[in-house]
């Protein structure tokens, strides 16, 4: 099976295009306007006097906002603008990098002394995002200057770590050049480039290259290797970038044990490690997977650029697998553990993105003082770590890359969104035509310029067996013919499994694949206090000003009292409680929050 590339499709209508057209008019400009600000985008001049002194992490920041301005600039949506101020940047790159081929604006003039001494402080992270930014702006523009750079640079790093082998490390603490190595294989079918890729995978796990911070080496992945990882362990970032790397190369290898253990560490995440959102990486201690079923809800890290992570991932295992259920886990994630982390106006981020505030519980004696581990309570507009947002910039342009699939005979529709693709399948070029209002309602049409057969996927709340075949509702299409399905939206309620503490005797309310939450500036009583009827009917209606669609459900609430303590009672006051989409919260200002409900 295969992808269709971005490049091919044009979302036209709907949801989807929204969020395009907020990342072209807003985002991109607002991630680089903070990026200038912070002084990230003129390190690239690596000036030993620089008043502001960069961070190890900056140039990957950077890097992952050329990608992203880059896929917008190949949608057409790009101007002029991004690409001079691309250019400028190429040109300090160009200006500053090393004969050997070396580049990294912390390094070259903070400390020469340390390239490749130290194996956090991510020198191959960084180019690995460089490349993958080099990358895209040839291909959006057509400049190749950006992407010899790299190439020379990865000449460099070939035969510091793998020819000479005179490195203080084997392998990246910060997985993510091996993805790029991979896409560099891909656009140059440089086999050098699939080997660097493979020697940097195979060869993690095979010694103690040193603790890290967190003094162990599950931390990065680093405890096995590759092929008897069976579990998710350690920072969820890197993780899944790594487990992303290993499906590249048990697809472009045909290694067999290589994609067992991606089966199994993906079913390890969604079966016990990933939260209702898809979100993943449950504490702030190392950003990381913790043991099975640890989910809390106020604590939870749910880290911004892990669920994008989780969706690569997904993406590749579907790809390598043909199996449904990673497009299901990609959905999840599209609407609401992705979703949350970009303000509804497109300025402003979550790094962490929790199930549960509780507003008074960051404002406690102490809390400040002893640093309790609550994620912010509204978003901004940069961290001084900063990745998710230029990471953000890079996916949304791109999600196109996430409606199709194909194989020899015929095309998979996998994600819903309105749009024009053009497919080659087989000798002929297909243009594909989607239109929906997904997922306000469930309504989908398809029609092709030629005779095609398409395989609907059917949402995993719908999925119950009785719906098409293998998950798939088959369109056979006649040319210009269209054809239409019609899934039917549900509103429900979902509890978790009993192991997950933290959600014992509640329940989330979902709207199709949108997960739902109860906010403060729509229920007058403390959040806590709301126990949903289970007997209740649904009313959807729309709010206009966070333009999202609500949904009220019957609910009680205990009577209130100046007792601390009582006697047990079943009394219980009657009340409406409003639901916002999970994607929406914290938008309107401070509140509480919370996505799971005690039930009644």
């Amino acid at each position: 099976m295969e992808s269709v590339n971005f490049k091919s499709i044009k979302i036209n209508g709907g949801f989807w295009q929204k969020k395009q057209q907020m990342a072209q008019k807003t985002t991109v400009h607002a991630v680089y306007d903070r990026f200038y600000d912070t002084g990230r985008v003129s390190a690239f001049k690596c000036e030993k006097d620089s008043p502001v002194r960069p961070h190890v992490f900056w140039d990957s920041d950077v890097a992952k906002w050329i990608e992203g301005a880059s896929y917008l600039i190949s949608l057409g949506m790009g101007d002029k603008d991004l690409e001079e101020k691309i250019d400028a940047i190429v040109d300090d790159i160009e200006k500053n990098q090393l004969p050997s081929g070396y580049f990294n604006s912390y390094f070259i003039p903070c400390e020469p002394e340390g390239i490749f001494k130290n194996r956090d402080c991510h020198e191959l992270y960084c180019l690995g995002h460089l490349i993958e930014g080099a990358i895209a702006y040839k291909e959006a523009t057509g400049k190749d200057k950006f992407l010899k750079l790299m190439e020379k640079y990865v000449s460099y790093v070939e035969k510091r770590f793998i020819i000479d082998k005179d490195t203080a490390f084997v392998t990246p603490g910060h997985e993510e050049i091996e993805l790029a190595l991979i896409k560099l294989y891909d656009h140059t079918k440089n086999e050098k480039y699939l080997d660097m890729c493979r020697f940097f995978v195979c060869e993690r796990g095979k010694r103690n290259e040193g603790l890290t911070d967190w003094s162990e080496e599950k931390y990065n992945q680093s405890h096995k290797i590759a092929k008897e990882q069976w579990e998710a362990e350690g920072h969820s970032v890197r993780a899944v970038y790594f487990y992303c790397a290993m499906a590249d190369l048990a697809l472009r290898d045909g290694d067999g044990e290589l994609k067992t253990a991606c089966e199994k560490i993906f079913d390890d995440i969604v079966t016990k490690k990933m939260y209702i959102t898809g979100g993943i990486g449950s504490t702030h201690m190392g950003e990381a997977f913790t043991v099975a079923y640890d989910l809390p809800n106020e604590t939870a890290y749910s880290e911004s650029c892990a669920a994008i992570g989780l969706v690569f991932f997904a993406q590749r295992m579907l790809i390598l697998t043909g199996e449904k259920k990673y497009a299901d886990v990609i959905e999840r994630v599209l609407y609401n553990g992705f979703l949350s982390s970009t303000s509804l106006d497109g300025k402003s981020f979550f790094y962490q993105n929790p199930l549960e505030i509780v507003t008074k519980n960051h404002t406690r004696h102490g809390s400040v003082k002893n640093k309790d581990p609550l994620p912010p309570t509204e978003r901004v507009e940069v961290f001084e770590c900063s990745c998710c947002p230029p990471n953000i910039v890079r996916f949304l342009p791109s999600l196109g890359s996430l409606l199709y699939t194909k194989d020899e005979n015929a095309i998979y529709a996998q994600q819903f969104a309105s749009s024009v693709a053009k497919i080659t399948l087989g000798e002929h070029e297909i243009t594909m035509t989607q239109k929906t209002s997904y997922p306000e309602n469930g309504k989908i049409s398809f029609s092709a310029d030629s005779d095609v057969t398409v395989y609907v996927r059917v949402p995993e709340y719908l999925d119950t067996g009785k719906i098409g075949k293998n998950g798939y509702v088959p369109l056979h299409l006649r040319a210009n013919e269209e054809k239409s399905i019609d899934f039917e939206i549900p509103i429900y309620l979902v509890e978790a499994n009993p192991r997950v503490q933290a959600n014992a005797g509640k329940v989330a309310l979902l709207y199709g694949p949108v997960v739902y939450c109860l906010e403060g500036h729509d229920n007058i009583c403390d959040l806590y206090n709301i126990r949903i009827d289970r007997n209740t009917d649904f009313t959807v209606m729309q709010n206009e000003a966070l333009g999202v669609p609500t949904v009220t459900v019957d609910a009680y609430v205990r009577p209130e009292s100046s007792a601390l303590y009582s006697p047990i009672s079943r009394e219980r006051r009657r009340i409406k409680a409003t639901f916002i989409p999970y994607y929406a919260f914290a938008n309107r200002g401070e509140s509480s929050m919370q996505v799971w409900t005690l039930i009644e």
